[in-house]
């Protein structure tokens, strides 16, 4: 499937490996496709920006997603007073994990991969469906935005509307179907 991929496309798969290693995340999910999208230049870069899409925001939402945020505030655990208080005691990053090594076999040089968890293959598949819809074909940075927002249960959805980004469904993908209709 990736032989589809333009390139700009493929440097925002790669862009959501590197944001997910750099987060310490052990998987790749959909909101860190969504960071990769964010990193790219390209239509989906554009797009996003133009919603109002701040990479500094999404990437703090990306580190504490909402939903385990609200977890532990419904138990009275305020997780940025824990972060600050950790900071001040223990220095900036005290928090942050590295990324995880695993050696390939038992031996040899350490893999830092990160593999896609559920909602990161569904995106990747749902952006050949897009493309396939379209008549493209190739996959680009558009076809990745387009199945994210064809996902509002998703968690990248789900930090969009956290970071206060107008996300009406149909609105943001008939203007996102627009553009690639311009374009081609």
């Amino acid at each position: 499937m990736f032989e589809r991929f333009t390139q700009p496309a493929r440097s925002a798969v790669t862009a959501a490996q590197d944001e997910a290693r750099a987060l310490g995340h052990e998987r790749i999910g959909d909101a860190h496709v969504l960071l990769g999208l964010l990193v790219t230049p390209g239509l989906a870069q554009r797009l996003l920006a133009e919603a109002g899409a701040d990479l500094a925001r999404v990437r703090e939402l990306v580190r504490a997603p909402a939903d385990e945020t609200e977890a532990l505030r419904s138990l009275g655990i305020d997780l940025e007073e824990v972060r600050r208080r950790a900071e001040e005691s223990f220095g900036p990053g005290a928090l942050e994990r590295g990324p995880r090594r695993r050696r390939l076999f038992g031996r040899g040089a350490p893999s830092t991969h990160v593999p896609f968890d559920r909602s990161g293959k569904k995106v990747l598949e749902d952006s050949l469906r897009a493309a396939l819809s379209l008549r493209h074909k190739t996959i680009g940075t558009e076809h990745l935005l387009l199945a994210i927002l064809g996902r509002p249960e998703g968690a990248a959805a789900g930090v969009l509307r956290a970071a206060g980004v107008d996300l009406d469904r149909e609105t943001a993908t008939e203007r996102v179907l627009r553009e690639v209709r311009r374009s081609a």
